[in-house]
């Protein structure tokens, strides 16, 4: 089933932009745009040489835009980035949102800016969910869209994530490095000019009751009725001051299900803590919602809901590996023998459970914009990612927050049983370590280390995202983030828990001993 966009609420009046530039400086081709002050009409702190790879905004990324502000991201760079998107991208008419960070509004003035002085018309969807951009630009003749969000990061953070016309992802492989030159020449050669400009309309446009509407249908908890007998599903939203709560109050009223509501106001200060429900330090609190309230089960967002994070009825938290199988099985109810995607950092038992529904698993790159490019190639009616990542071929093979969670309070309004039933035998049959972060001075040399000391006795590897080397009763994947300075490391075994444990445990001490890793 795919999605159709009914008639959008259009507000088109022009709405004029207005953004103050201090007087601009001329920077060399050898330096990127560091960031931008207003202290005596002065650019202070512009330059950052280019990185040893010889390429400069150090802020793009192998699949996104991202960097504290305005160290990093700030509105000149805003600027060339909408000019850039039409000039590289031929893009005519764009869509925009933002998340709830304070820094919003400033990057989209300058966004907008920069796309309307290449030619673009300028649609604003206002503060919304990444997966609204998709929405969007996948049902409306846009021929781009762009997110404005630091998503799970801190509130001194931002960002941008980018799609084309259908909501085809744009990522170093399709398109963003040659953004990054293009913005890199924009900075260069013209700077900055001085005085304030009011060049800007806008068109401010809703889609959202269309796309809850279309939530509600395709994951069938719109046409959920009570059950006679049975109390109605209790479920924890906690929206974490992000954005999720703007679409999780429309929901509510369509589902007969329950909701305790936790930090479901917006707010870009992020009180109670970076929107990052993977990090253990920002569980405890739903955890404890779920418990103290009887709940069923617990779901959390991060800042611009792209994700969701599982609870079940004893506050206990769900790795989002064990999600995937889940979600694997009901998308292959609906299409028997279809193929379903998955990441490189863990997936025996992705693989398993989809075989035994008739399914075929695929490997994919970890990274959303690499997951929606391979899942557009292999017609794949379902992908996921162990960092909670959930892709679906029905909403233009993206990534949504919403849908995950509909689709498992359905199977449990359905079928009775809890959430924990339904992952145990899944997670005693293949334990895994989560996600384990270390901060290195040299990643490359470490993970080349690693590989050397695990490799000939491992008996297949696998070099498509990091190391990957399995053995017979359990393998791991170590591999850079594409974001951080950081590596990644998963282990998983088959029905051991303790040799996992203990392996987990060993290649940890390795790299603490070769190259003075650090937690992160």
């Amino acid at each position: 089933m795919g999605f159709v966009c009914t008639a959008a609420r259009f507000r088109t009046e022009p709405v004029c932009v207005k953004i103050h530039w201090q007087s601009g400086c001329k920077l060399d081709k050898r330096y990127a745009l560091s960031s931008w002050s207003g202290m005596k009409g002065q650019c202070t702190n512009i330059i950052q040489k280019r990185d040893v790879m010889g390429n400069s905004l150090s802020c793009f990324k192998a699949y996104d835009i991202r960097g504290r502000v305005p160290g990093v991201l700030n509105a000149p760079l805003a600027r060339a980035l909408g000019r850039a998107v039409v000039e590289i991208l031929g893009a005519k008419s764009v869509v925009i949102g933002r998340d709830a960070r304070l820094s919003g509004p400033e990057l989209r003035d300058a966004l907008a800016l920069g796309l309307h002085e290449a030619g673009a018309q300028v649609t604003d969807i206002g503060m919304c969910g990444t997966e609204e951009i998709y929405y969007a630009a996948a049902n409306q003749p846009f021929g781009a869209g762009v997110m404005i969000t630091g998503s799970h990061n801190p509130a001194d953070e931002n960002g941008f994530k980018l799609v084309r016309g259908g909501a085809i992802p744009i990522s170093g492989d399709s398109g963003l490095f040659a953004l990054r030159d293009r913005v890199e020449a924009i900075l260069a050669e013209s700077g900055e000019t001085a005085g304030s400009l009011d060049v800007s309309p806008l068109q401010h446009a809703s889609f959202r009751a269309d796309y809850v509407a279309w939530l509600l249908e395709y994951s069938g908890a719109g046409q959920l009725a009570p059950v006679a007998g049975r109390k109605p599903l209790k479920i924890v939203g906690d929206a974490g001051n992000g954005c999720a709560g703007l679409v999780l109050n429309d929901l509510m009223a369509a589902l007969p299900f329950e909701f305790v509501c936790r930090q479901m106001q917006p707010d870009g200060t992020f009180p109670d803590g970076v929107p990052n429900p993977l990090l253990p330090e920002r569980r405890a609190a739903t955890a404890a919602a779920v418990r103290e309230s009887g709940a069923d089960m617990g779901v959390a967002w991060d800042g611009d809901f792209d994700r969701c994070f599982f609870y079940d009825a004893d506050g206990n938290f769900i790795e989002g590996y064990y999600c995937i199988g889940l979600l694997a099985q009901e998308l292959l109810r609906r299409v028997p023998g279809g193929k379903v995607v998955h990441d490189t950092r863990v997936y025996w038992n992705t693989r398993e459970v989809v075989q035994a529904a008739g399914g075929q698993p695929v490997m994919g790159k970890t990274g959303h914009a690499f997951m929606k490019e391979r899942m557009r190639a292999e017609d794949a009616v379902y992908g996921g990612e162990m960092s909670a990542h959930h892709y679906f071929r029905d909403f233009a093979y993206c990534d949504s927050g919403m849908l995950p969670w509909l689709l498992v309070a359905s199977l449990l309004h359905r079928t009775g049983k809890p959430l924990a039933a339904l992952v145990a035998e899944r997670m005693a049959a293949y334990p895994c370590s989560g996600e384990i972060n270390r901060r290195v001075q040299d990643a490359p040399a470490l993970m080349r280390q690693v590989r050397d000391r695990y490799a000939p006795s491992a008996l297949h590897e696998d070099s498509m995202d990091g190391v990957n080397l399995e053995f017979t009763d359990w393998r791991f994947n170590l591999r850079m983030s594409n974001t951080e300075p950081l590596l990644r490391l998963n282990v998983e075994s088959r029905g051991n828990s303790v040799l996992m444990e203990e392996k987990t445990a060993e290649i940890l001490r390795f790299l603490d001993e070769q190259g003075g890793a650090v937690p992160a």
